[in-house]
């Protein structure tokens, strides 16, 4: 089954609604602390190597994401370029997660292989942004 992918401002608008859509971040806290869609939870898909440099994958993560989300909850779930939150919406619904959708882009955008922003995330667009 595959995910459905949205743009950012489709993505503001849901979580404007009164549909009750929560945004995922699923970067490093560091990354979610340097700025976020305001609102949003975080809960890593990768996290630091512990014997090292590097990052890992998080392997508590779909039971830390059980234990703030219910299987049908409404989730956008955004990281920083887009590829971190489409696997992770993929594991999710994989797992039983019903209402999943990935923002396209993420947070700042994908870049093409020269590092040039082919598709600007949520802050690139000017969508509102927090840190903490």
């Amino acid at each position: 089954m595959s995910v459905k992918r949205i743009e950012p401002e489709e993505a503001q608008q849901l979580l404007e609604s009164s549909e009750g859509y929560v945004y995922l971040d699923v970067r490093s806290p560091e990354e979610f602390a340097a700025g976020h869609v305001p609102g949003a939870i975080n809960i890593p898909i990768m996290v630091r190597h512990p014997g090292g440099p590097g990052m890992v994958p998080n392997e508590h993560f779909i039971d830390q994401v059980e234990s703030r989300l219910a299987t049908d909850a409404k989730i956008i779930v955004g990281c920083l370029r887009g590829g971190r939150s489409l696997r992770a919406a993929q594991m999710m619904t994989a797992c039983g997660f019903e209402n999943v959708v990935d923002m396209r882009g993420g947070y700042d955008g994908e870049l093409d292989p020269s590092g040039t922003v082919v598709f600007p995330g949520w802050a690139r667009r000017g969508l509102p942004t927090t840190t903490g």
